[in-house]
């Protein structure tokens, strides 16, 4: 029912999902983003279109819950229908498969009807609440501290502070909603100052994200390291929760993995996500789903980790550390995506990699002062013009070693890669 209500998932065009508590102003950010050319998809709007006198929607309604639920002049009362349709499982879900596809199917007509090079922004209060963050390419949640939404709701709607309070903690809290959220906009100061914060995300990363998505431009970084920062966990999160949606049954499993997915690590910041195929045909087959969903495949890929010369039962082959390599669209995130045979050598090491320095200090002390230096060496490098020497070339000794050292811990560990 998720996907039906949004009308489809990520098919191409750039998706915004649009989200806050009740009171936070997500209205007014709506309309400076209609202002600025997006395409608002309003659910609530949809949501009583589709049941307005004299529609199909209505008529199923009636017929489900009878002529009772409208007022004298042929509308839908809407406490009366709640009332009937809130009394039992059974009644809530005939409402949902009334509703939900034709809500679906009026914002499918929208979506569809944007044009090429469309932004456009789905206005959804319960964004969060229903878990569809990852069916969009971005979610923006409008955000404004509890006591100053009570005060709004009290002085502007009319509410009692008691049903205030009430709405906002039936809703999700601040930590589910910065879960899930790529974009977090702070509405507590003036409306000039969050019409500001809009402008500034609609021209520095909703426009360009969406000119990378069309023309599948990868956004790349330099290998510059960052300290560790607490967002990376988060954003892997999102970004694996968005690629099983984009993959499905397709896959195996997604994970994230690399350096910003080991707490306390320097990295570059440059989420790496792993998908696990079943083989690489089912890689190659995802390349479009992938390109459209904002995952442009690389057009050269250079190995950013190098393969161990080291090996056990041909794990040195070359061809077993195969895989196919997609980026990211948006400027606001970039990331490297691997697509890996599951159960091939680099598959596995990289999740054991990950696993074995999170559990290993001294480990992780020695590839943070190696990559300090690998990144250190790129950088002059760079600004001597020597392209010869790469920042892989310098971890390459390493990691024929490490590649021991963590097979050595899985086995004193009994190490497995969950699932």
């Amino acid at each position: 029912m998720i996907f039906g209500l949004i009308g489809a998932t990520l098919v191409g065009v750039l998706r915004v999902g649009l989200t806050g508590g009740i009171g936070a102003g997500k209205s007014t950010v709506s309309k400076v983003l209609a202002d600025l050319g997006a395409v608002i998809v309003d659910a609530d709007i949809i949501a009583r279109e589709v049941v307005e006198p004299g529609t199909p929607g209505l008529a199923a309604l009636v017929e489900a819950f009878g002529a009772d639920i409208l007022h004298s002049d042929g509308s839908l009362n809407r406490p009366a229908l709640a009332e009937r349709a809130f009394g039992s499982d059974e009644s809530r879900l005939r409402l949902n498969s009334i509703l939900h596809p034709r809500i679906g199917q009026r914002t499918a007509e929208i979506v569809n009807g944007a044009p090429a090079d469309g932004i456009v922004v789905q206005d959804i209060p319960l964004l969060v609440e229903g878990r569809m963050g990852p069916a969009f390419n971005l979610v923006i949640v409008v955000h404004v501290d509890t006591e100053e939404r009570v005060r709004r709701l009290v002085e502007l709607r009319g509410m009692t502070e008691a049903d205030a309070r009430a709405r906002i903690a039936a809703q999700a809290t601040d930590d589910q909603r910065r879960a899930a959220a790529d974009v977090w906009l702070d509405n507590s100061g003036t409306v000039e100052q969050i019409e500001e914060q809009v402008r500034s995300l609609f021209t520095g990363r909703l426009v360009p994200f969406e000119r990378n998505l069309r023309s599948h431009t990868v956004v790349t970084v330099p290998p510059v390291l960052c300290g560790p920062d607490p967002e990376w966990e988060m954003q892997g999160e999102r970004l694996v929760e968005r690629l099983r949606a984009v993959c499905g049954e397709r896959i195996v499993r997604v994970d994230h993995v690399g350096s910003t997915a080991v707490p306390g690590m320097d990295a570059r910041d440059l989420i790496d996500i792993q998908i696990t195929v079943p083989d690489l045909a089912a890689a190659d087959a995802l390349s479009e789903p992938l390109a459209a969903a904002g995952f442009p495949a690389l057009a050269e890929v250079t190995r950013d980790e190098p393969i161990p010369t080291y090996g056990v039962g041909g794990e040195a082959d070359p061809a077993l550390w195969d895989k196919r390599t997609h980026g990211g669209a948006d400027p606001g995130r970039p990331v490297r995506i691997d697509l890996r045979v599951d159960r091939w050598p680099g598959q596995r090491f990289a999740l054991l990699l990950r696993d074995w320095l999170r559990a290993d200090a001294q480990a992780r002390t020695e590839f943070l002062e190696l990559k300090r230096g690998a990144a250190a060496k790129a950088a002059v490098d760079a600004r001597e013009g020597d392209p010869t020497v790469t920042y892989a070339d310098v971890l390459a000794p390493w990691f024929d070693l490490g590649y021991r050292r963590a097979w050595a811990w899985a086995e004193s560990t009994g190490w497995a890669p969950e699932r």
